[in-house]
């Protein structure tokens, strides 16, 4: 659905929402969005997609480092968890008459 003024396509997730991976190497696994790149349509997700990055030394750390940090991973490979279950979500007017995100599973809706 194409919006009218800002061009930039809501998502179905934000940051603090509880996650589900559909595809890849971390598969069924659950973690809380740390960051959204809504243009780029990536998220990063805690605990999950961890890549190994070498730390050039520097004057905090004069003997370099080995990290493992999260990487970005597409949005579409998430579900939301909502009341502990994976759950698609719509949209619908609550009771204020406001836009809200609802659980299709349980018709409740997200914070």
């Amino acid at each position: 659905m194409e919006r009218k003024f800002n061009k930039i396509q809501k998502l179905h997730v934000k940051k603090g929402d509880t996650v589900k991976v559909l595809a890849g190497d971390d598969k069924n696994k659950t973690g809380r969005i740390l960051s959204m790149n809504v243009q780029e349509r990536r998220a990063i997700v805690e605990g999950v997609n961890m890549v190994t990055k070498h730390r050039k030394p520097d004057a905090d750390n004069p003997n370099g480092s080995i990290v493992k940090l999260e990487a970005p991973i597409h949005v579409s490979k998430l579900m939301l968890v909502a009341g502990g279950t994976p759950t698609r979500i719509g949209r619908k007017r609550n009771a204020e008459g406001k836009l809200q995100r609802y659980s299709k599973k349980s018709g409740d809706f997200i914070k």
